[in-house]
C-alpha cells in the first residue's frame, strides 16, 4: 500500500485534477507492474475509488480490469476485485436517495458502460467462463456483474449468451450451488434472462429449471417461504407465460401436482405476512398463466383436467369458501377458480356442487352472487365474483339451465328460507345502485349467450311488482325500467343501468325470433327506441342512442314477420321517415367508436380500474362485431331482396337440418362403431387369454403324455422282468404292454402265415408240372423210359401239402385263440381302469389311450379279415406263379452247385486245422519237455512267463476249437 499512500497524499495541491490523476497512476500500475502483489493492490484501490468516482474509473480503467480478466486468473483475489470494480460501474445500484434528474444520468451511465462492455463479445463469454470457478470471490461477483448487465441491456446479452457454447447451462449450474447466496443470486440472474426471450426460455427449461425451482420452494416452504420463493415464481412465469412448448412439458412432467401443496393454508386468522400473501399471490397468478384464456384451447383444457385430477381445483374453492382470508388473496383465488373451470365441462359441474360451510349449506356460486349485488363489497371483488359466474357459464348449456330455471315458477322455493340465483339477479337487476344493475344484467345475458332454448324458458318469467296488481314479464320489466330512464334515483353512473339492460336485451333477442315477437308485441317499446335514436343528445346519451338502433336493428333481422303492424319493411319505413337510414347507422356505428369498447374487448376479464369505466362486457363486443355488418345490410335491403334472403334462408334451414341429420346419423354411427371396436378389443383380449390357456393346457397335456409313457416304458421293463421268470401273473396297470406285445405276435403270425402261403404255392406249382409232365410221357408212350422214383416223388409232395395245410389250419386256431385272449385283455384293462382313479387330465389322457388301443385292434381284426379275403386271392394267383417256377428251378439248381462247391471248402479248411492242431499239440510237448530240462539243470524258469504262455496257448486252443466249430 506504500504506493496508493504515495499516490493519495498528494490530493492537496490540485484538488480538481487529484481524482483523475490518482486513477489514471492506478491504471498505469495495473498495466505495467510485473509483480502480482501490486497489480493487485492497484486494483483494489481502483474498487475503493469506484463507486464515488464511477465515470472516470470506468472510462480509464475497464479496458485495463478486462485484461486483468484474461491474464490473472489464476489469482482469485485479483479477478474478485475486478469483478466488483466493474459492478460499481455498470450497476444502477445506490444506496443513498439522489434526485431525480442523478437517477436518470445514472442509468444511462450504466448503459453505455454496458454497450462499451459487449461491443466485444468475447467479454461476454469470458464471464461466463469465470462462472464456473467454485471459488466464491470470483462466482459471486460474477453472478451480480452478468445480472447488471442483463438489466441494462437485455436483448443484446441475451444474444450473445444464447450463441455462446454451453451459455446457458452454465447460469443453470448455479441453482445447484450449495451456498444460498449464489443460488438465489443465480434465480436473479435467471429472470433477467428468461424476460421475454422464448429460446432461452425453452433452453433453460429442457435444463432441468422446473424441477429445481420446485424444489428450492418446497425447501423454503412453499406459500411460508421468504423472497427466494417469491424470486423462484417470478422466473417460473418468464417461463411459462405465453410460452406454449413450455407449458405442454410443465404438464407432462406432472409439475402441475406439485402445486398443490401451495395451496393448503387452512382457516387461519393468523399468520398472513406481507411475504406470505406476496407469495400466494404469485402461485395463484402461476396457475392463471397455465389456463389463461389466451392460450390454445387445447393446452388449457388439458392443463384445467390436470388439475381437477391431482385435487388443485378442490383446493383453491377451500380456500375460496374459508374465512380470514385476506381481500386481495380472495379475490384472486376467485379469479384463478374462474380460469380453472372456464369452457372445461368437468371442472364446471364440480363448482357447481361446491357449498360453502353455513347453516344450512348453500352453493358457492349463490355465496358469491350474494357479494356480488352487495354495493358494500370492494369493486375488484365484486368483478371477480362477475368473472366466475360467466366463466362458469361459459359453454355450459347446462349451467344456463340450472340458472334459467331458478328463476322460473315451477323451481322457486314458496317457503322463502333459501335464496335462488336467480332471485339474486332480478335483486340485482332492479335495485337501486347502478353497478349491481350493470352486473345482474351481465350476468343474466351470459346465461342465454348462445342457448336459444334458454332465452325461450326466459320469456315464461314472471315478476310480481306489487299487491294487487298482476304480474309482468321479466322481458317486459326490463323495458320499462328502460323506459324510466333516469326518473329512478340511483347510485352510480347515470347510464350504466340503461347500458347494461339494452346489453341484456340484445344479446336476449338476437338468434330468437319468439324474443323479438314478444318484444314488439308491446307496442310501447318500438316507438321509444326511434324517439332515443332520433333525439339530439349529448356524448354520454350518444352510447345509449347506439345501443338502442342495436336492439331495433335486432328486431328487424330476426323478425320473422309474424306481428302485422310490425314486419321488417314497416320497421325499415318507421326508420326512413322518423330518424333516416344515414343517421341510423350513424348512430349504430356510436357503439364501436366508444373508447371503452376496445379495451373491453381485449381479454373476457371485466378488468376495470373505477366502476365508471364498467360499460362493456367481452361477450357483448364480440356481437356486436358479428352484427354491426348484418344489420347495416338489413336496412338497406328491399322488399324482393328480402323475400330472397328469406327463401335463401329458408334453403340453408332445410340444408342445414339435413347436414345436422347427416351429423347426428354419423355421430350415432361413430358411436356404435366405438362399442363395435370396444367389442373388438374385448374379443381379442378373450381370445389371447384363451389362446394361453389352450396354449397351457397344451403343455400340460404334453407333460402328462411324457408321464404316461414313461410309466408305460418302466411297467413294460417289468412286466418283461415278469415274463422272462416265467411268472404267469397278471399285474396292475401293464394291459397296454401286453396289448402291444399280443399286436406284434399277431403280425408275426401273419408274416408266417404269408410264408406258408408262398410255399404252398411253391408246392401246388410243383404238383402241377408233375402231372402235367406225367401225362403228357404217356401220350408219348415213353412210360419205360421214365424214372421208377416219380411216383414217390409226387406221394411226398402231397404229404408236405397236406402238412402245409394242417399247419395252416393251426395257425388260423393260434390266430382265433390269440383275438380271445386280446379281446380277454381289453375287458381286463377296461376293469382296471374303472377300478384304479387317476387324478386330474392324466385320467383323460389313460382313457383317451386305452380307447385308441382298442380301436387299433378292431382294425387288426379287419386286417385279419382282409388276410384270408388275400389268401383266397392268392390261390388265383398261382397260375401266375407257375411261369416263375421255371426260372427259379434253375435258380435253385446253380444255387446248389455253389453250395457243393463252399461245401467242399469247408471240408479243406476243417483238415487244415486238425493239421494245425496237432502241429500245436507236438510243439507244446517240446516246449514242456524243455522246461523241464532246463529246470533239471538248474536253470530258473519264470513261472508268468509260463503263465502268460499258458493263457496264450489256451486262447489258442480256444480259437481252434471255435474255428473247428465253425
Amino acid at each position: 500500500m506504500n504506493f496508493l499512500r504515495g499516490v493519495m497524499g498528494g490530493q492537496s495541491a490540485g484538488p480538481q485534477h487529484t481524482e483523475a490523476e490518482t486513477i489514471q497512476k492506478l491504471c498505469d500500475r495495473v498495466a505495467s507492474s510485473t509483480l502480482l502483489d501490486d497489480r493487485r493492490n492497484a486494483v483494489r484501490a481502483l474498487k475503493s475509488l469506484s463507486k464515488k468516482y464511477r465515470l472516470e474509473v470506468g472510462i480509464q480503467a475497464m479496458e485495463h480490469l478486462i485484461h486483468v480478466l484474461q491474464t490473472d486468473r489464476s489469482d482469485s483475489e485479483i479477478i474478485a476485485y475486478a469483478l466488483d470494480t466493474l459492478y460499481n460501474i455498470i450497476s444502477n445500484d445506490e444506496e443513498e436517495e439522489v434526485e431525480e434528474n442523478s437517477t436518470r444520468q445514472s442509468e444511462d451511465l450504466g448503459s453505455q458502460f454496458t454497450e462499451i462492455f459487449i461491443k466485444q463479445p468475447e467479454n461476454v463469454t469470458l464471464l461466463l467462463s469465470l462462472l464456473e470457478e467454485f471459488d466464491f470471490h470470483v462466482r459471486w461477483p460474477g453472478v451480480r456483474l452478468l445480472t447488471s448487465l442483463l438489466k441494462q441491456l437485455g436483448p443484446p446479452v441475451q444474444q450473445i449468451i444464447l450463441v455462446s457454447p454451453m451459455g446457458v447451462s452454465r447460469l443453470m449450474d448455479l441453482l445447484a450451488d450449495s451456498r444460498e447466496i449464489i443460488r438465489n443470486d443465480g434465480v436473479l440472474l435467471l429472470q433477467a434472462l428468461t424476460r421475454s426471450n422464448g429460446a432461452i426460455q425453452k433452453i433453460v427449461a429442457f435444463e432441468n429449471a422446473f424441477e429445481r425451482l420446485l424444489d428450492i420452494i418446497t425447501e423454503e416452504g412453499n406459500s411460508d417461504g421468504g423472497i427466494v420463493v417469491e424470486d423462484c415464481l417470478i422466473l417460473l412465469q418468464n417461463l411459462l407465460k405465453n410460452n406454449n412448448s413450455n407449458q405442454n412439458f410443465f404438464k407432462e412432467g406432472s409439475y402441475i401436482q406439485r402445486m398443490k401443496p401451495w395451496f393448503e393454508v387452512g382457516d387461519e386468522n393468523s399468520g398472513w405476512s406481507a411475504q406470505k400473501v406476496t407469495n400466494l399471490h404469485l402461485m395463484l397468478q402461476l396457475v392463471r398463466v397455465l389456463v389463461s384464456p389466451t392460450n390454445p384451447p387445447g393446452a388449457t383444457s388439458s392443463c384445467q383436467k390436470a388439475m381437477f385430477q391431482c385435487g388443485l381445483l378442490r383446493q383453491l374453492c377451500t380456500i375460496l369458501m374459508a374465512t380470514g382470508i385476506p381481500a386481495d388473496i380472495l379475490t384472486e383465488t376467485i379469479n384463478t377458480v374462474s380460469e380453472v373451470i372456464r369452457g372445461y365441462q368437468v371442472n364446471q359441474g364440480y363448482f357447481a356442487s361446491v357449498n360453502a360451510p353455513s347453516n344450512p349449506p348453500r352453493p358457492a356460486i349463490v355465496v358469491l352472487l350474494m357479494s356480488m349485488v352487495n354495493e358494500r363489497q370492494p369493486f375488484v371483488l365484486r368483478c371477480a365474483v362477475l368473472y366466475c359466474f360467466q366463466c362458469f357459464l361459459y359453454k355450459n348449456q347446462k349451467g344456463q339451465g340450472e340458472i334459467v330455471a331458478t328463476l322460473l315458477p315451477s323451481t322457486i322455493d314458496a317457503t322463502g328460507n333459501s335464496v335462488s340465483a336467480g332471485q339474486l339477479l332480478c335483486g340485482g337487476l332492479f335495485s337501486t345502485d347502478s353497478l349491481s344493475n350493470w352486473c345482474a344484467a351481465v350476468a343474466l345475458a351470459h346465461a342465454l349467450q348462445g342457448n336459444s332454448t334458454q332465452k325461450e324458458q326466459l320469456l315464461r318469467v314472471q315478476l310480481a311488482t306489487s299487491i294487487g296488481n298482476p304480474p309482468v314479464s321479466l322481458l317486459q320489466q326490463c323495458t320499462n325500467i328502460l323506459a324510466q330512464g333516469d326518473k329512478i334515483d340511483r347510485r352510480g353512473s347515470k347510464i350504466q343501468t340503461r347500458v347494461g339492460l339494452l346489453m341484456l336485451l340484445c344479446t336476449w333477442l338476437s338468434n330468437c325470433p319468439i324474443a323479438v315477437t314478444h318484444f314488439l308485441h308491446n307496442s310501447a317499446n318500438v316507438p321509444f327506441l326511434t324517439g332515443q335514436i332520433a333525439e339530439n343528445l349529448g356524448e354520454e346519451e350518444q352510447l345509449v342512442q347506439g345501443l338502442c338502433a342495436l336492439l331495433l336493428g335486432i328486431s328487424i333481422y330476426f323478425n320473422d314477420n309474424s306481428l302485422e303492424n310490425y314486419t321488417k319493411e314497416k320497421l325499415k319505413q318507421l326508420i326512413e321517415k322518423r330518424i333516416g337510414k344515414e343517421n341510423f347507422i350513424e348512430k349504430l356505428g356510436f357503439i364501436s367508436k366508444h373508447e371503452l369498447y376496445s379495451r373491453a374487448s381485449q381479454k373476457p376479464q371485466p378488468n376495470f380500474p373505477s366502476p365508471e369505466y364498467m360499460i362493456f362486457d367481452h361477450e357483448f363486443t364480440k356481437l356486436v362485431k358479428e352484427l354491426e355488418g348484418v344489420i347495416t345490410k338489413a336496412i338497406y335491403k328491399s322488399s324482393e331482396e328480402d323475400k330472397k334472403e328469406e327463401e335463401v334462408k329458408k334453403t340453408l334451414e332445410q340444408h342445414d337440418n339435413i347436414v345436422t341429420h347427416y351429423k347426428n346419423m354419423i355421430r350415432e354411427q361413430d358411436l356404435q362403431l366405438e362399442e363395435l371396436k370396444q367389442q373388438v378389443s374385448t374379443l381379442k383380449c378373450q381370445n389371447e387369454q384363451l389362446q394361453t390357456a389352450v396354449t397351457q393346457q397344451a403343455s400340460q397335456i404334453q407333460q402328462h403324455k411324457d408321464q404316461y409313457n414313461l410309466l408305460k416304458v418302466q411297467l413294460g421293463k417289468d412286466n418283461h422282468h415278469q415274463s422272462s421268470h416265467g411268472d404267469g401273473a397278471q399285474v396292475n396297470g401293464i394291459q397296454p404292454e401286453e396289448i402291444s406285445r399280443l399286436r406284434e405276435e399277431i403280425q408275426d403270425l401273419k408274416s408266417h402265415q404269408e410264408l406258408l402261403q408262398s410255399q404252398l404255392a411253391e408246392k401246388d406249382s410243383l404238383i402241377e408240372n408233375l402231372k402235367s409232365s406225367q401225362a403228357s410221357g404217356m401220350n408219348k408212350q415213353t412210360s419205360a423210359s421214365a424214372s421208377p422214383s416219380d411216383p414217390e416223388q409226387v406221394a411226398e409232395l402231397k404229404q408236405e401239402v397236406a402238412t402245409l395245410k394242417s399247419h395252416l389250419s393251426s395257425q388260423s386256431l393260434e390266430i382265433t385263440r390269440l383275438q380271445a385272449e386280446n379281446h380277454e385283455l381289453l375287458q381286463r384293462a377296461e376293469v382296471l381302469t374303472k377300478s384304479v382313479p387317476i387324478q386330474g387330465e392324466c385320467e383323460n389322457v389313460a382313457a383317451a389311450k386305452t380307447t385308441d388301443v382298442e380301436g387299433r385292434l378292431s382294425a387288426l381284426l379287419q386286417e385279419t379279415k382282409e388276410l384270408k379275403n388275400e389268401i383266397k386271392a392268392l390261390s388265383e394267383e398261382k397260375t401266375a406263379i407257375k411261369k416263375q417256377l421255371d426260372s427259379s428251378n434253375s435258380t435253385i439248381a446253380i444255387l446248389q452247385t455253389e453250395k457243393d462247391k463252399l461245401d467242399l471248402e469247408v471240408t479243406d479248411s476243417k483238415k487244415e486245422q486238425d493239421d494245425l492242431l496237432v502241429l500245436l499239440a507236438d510243439q507244446d510237448q517240446k516246449i514242456l519237455s524243455l522246461k523241464s530240462k532246463l529246470k533239471d539243470l538248474g536253470h530258473p524258469v519264470e513261472e508268468e512267463y509260463e503263465s502268460g504262455d499258458q493263457d496264450d496257448d489256451d486262447e489258442e486252443i480256444d480259437d481252434g476249437d471255435k474255428d473247428q466249430d465253425i
